[in-house]
């Protein structure tokens, strides 16, 4: 089952992160929370890796439809954008908003997993708009 949303971007990881955070901004989305898996790995286990954050994104409206068709969505809440390096290119990935109506099997979720998938798949395209290429999903 594909439970994610692609764009590969070949853009200095820097410039790419901040295309993202704009890019859902402009669909409706607040970051949340943003984790350093780079940073973290390398304080707590001494390991290196390349760059890699993990951005907690949260459309407020969307969120709220949620919660009220089931209070447990919450476990599936804020949706994780991973952006990290792969040598010369950066792999934006968003969590496809539809694993909330399969892990759910709510129908009532599937307008907002709709929508939150629309707003997603726009910021996605904006990073391919902005010379940017390959939007495409793939586990």
């Amino acid at each position: 089952m594909p439970y994610d949303r692609t764009v590969s971007v070949q853009a200095p990881f820097d410039q790419v992160q901040q295309d993202v955070r704009r890019a859902l901004a402009d669909q409706g989305f607040g970051v949340l929370t943003e984790i350093d898996v780079r940073a973290t790995l390398k304080t707590k286990l001494g390991q290196d890796m390349e760059p890699y954050l993990i951005l907690g994104a949260c459309n407020p409206p969307l969120a709220h439809q949620a919660l009220e068709t089931d209070r447990s969505i919450g476990l599936l809440l804020p949706c994780n954008v991973a952006v990290r390096a792969d040598g010369d290119r950066v792999i934006v990935q968003a969590v496809d908003p539809g694993t909330m109506v399969t892990l759910t099997g709510l129908d009532a979720m599937a307008p907002v997993a709709e929508e939150a998938t629309r707003r997603l798949d726009a910021a996605l395209a904006s990073l391919k708009a902005t010379g940017h290429e390959d939007l495409d999903r793939r586990t």
